[in-house]
């Protein structure tokens, strides 16, 4: 018994950890694509209008499956999860960026692990070992002395800068608890039906949003915002919400100590913003810091499973006679 315990749940953290990993890939360009996209368009437009084009994704992928609608108590927590990555993250990084640079951006986004690791204890009822913390600390400080090396934190608080923090704490519910639901529903269904509870707040918005300032933009825009609607607003949360259920939120959600830097690198690749050469050296401390979360996390996970196994052993009375 101890020695399946022990392996099912590295098995389980690895594959959370693998599909979460698809997910920071396919988020880390959504700050880079924000940022051209509303530099044509308006970002009421960016931000409403990529929920309605992957809620339209989202109502065909819901009809080819024959997903059963979810129950009055998933709706309320699908509302949650609405609020916080379809609605309020897309839009306050949409006003946000506006102003400032997706490198700027990626500066707050990196506390973004934290509090989804604050939500998991609150929302989904984990409870990490110290040694999480630690190891997940250590991986925020790296992050923010490469952020403040990379010359990429500079100036004071700004508005812009109140709008990214209320992005992450929006964000940061909204993954704990559609990770939390993707337990019952799947990643995929969860992602999808709060999209489609979404649209009738969210097409009325892009409706108005486009006739008080018509999208005009060229093919770099569009692009953009064919990407947002897409990868960040729809597949990716495939993979991410998948990740999370399997992994666990607290957990799964360390891998995002990475996303600043890969955000970083792609505002470099894209957008020509600078970045210097130390991103390398501090992603390879992020990425120990991200195996370490998962070690100390799969490690008091087995160590419960044995002692339930222990116990239950310790129980079990001893035939008389033998």
């Amino acid at each position: 018994m101890r020695s399946k315990s022990s392996a099912i749940v590295p098995s389980a953290i690895t594959g959370g950890l693998a599909l979460g990993a698809i997910g920071v890939l396919a988020f880390s360009m959504s700050l880079p694509a924000t940022r051209v996209a509303v530099h044509d368009l308006d970002p009421w437009f960016v931000a409403f209008g990529r929920a309605v084009g992957a809620a339209a994704l989202a109502l065909a992928y819901l009809r080819f499956t024959r997903a059963p609608r979810p129950t009055a108590a998933q709706v309320r927590r699908l509302t949650i999860v609405a609020i916080g990555v379809v609605v309020g993250f897309p839009l306050f990084t949409s006003l946000a960026l506006t102003t400032q640079t997706s490198a700027h951006g990626a500066v707050v986004i990196t506390v973004l692990p934290a509090m989804t690791a604050v939500f998991a204890v609150l929302r989904a009822g984990e409870r990490p070992p110290a040694a999480f913390w630690l190891a997940g600390g250590a991986g925020l400080l790296a992050v923010l002395a490469f952020v403040v090396v990379s010359g990429a934190a500079r100036g004071d608080l700004t508005l812009a800068d109140l709008f990214l923090l209320a992005a992450v704490v929006l964000c940061g519910l909204g993954y704990a608890e559609g990770g939390a639901l993707s337990r019952e529903l799947g990643g995929a269904r969860t992602i999808c039906w709060a999209l489609v509870l979404s649209l009738p707040a969210t097409l009325p918005i892009t409706v108005a949003a486009a006739v008080a300032q018509p999208p005009h933009a060229g093919a770099g825009s569009w692009a953009a915002f064919g990407y947002l609607t897409a990868v960040s607003m729809f597949l990716g949360f495939f993979a991410w919400y998948a990740g999370l259920a399997r992994g666990g939120v607290a957990q799964v959600g360390q891998i995002q100590l990475a996303q600043p830097v890969l955000t970083l690198l792609w505002s470099a690749l894209l957008l020509g913003e600078t970045v210097t050469p130390a991103a390398l050296a501090v992603a390879l401390v992020v990425l120990a810091c991200v195996v370490l979360t998962q070690r100390t996390r799969a490690a008091a996970d087995a160590s419960a499973v044995n002692e339930v196994a222990e116990s239950g052993q310790a129980s079990r009375p001893t035939p008389i006679g033998r």
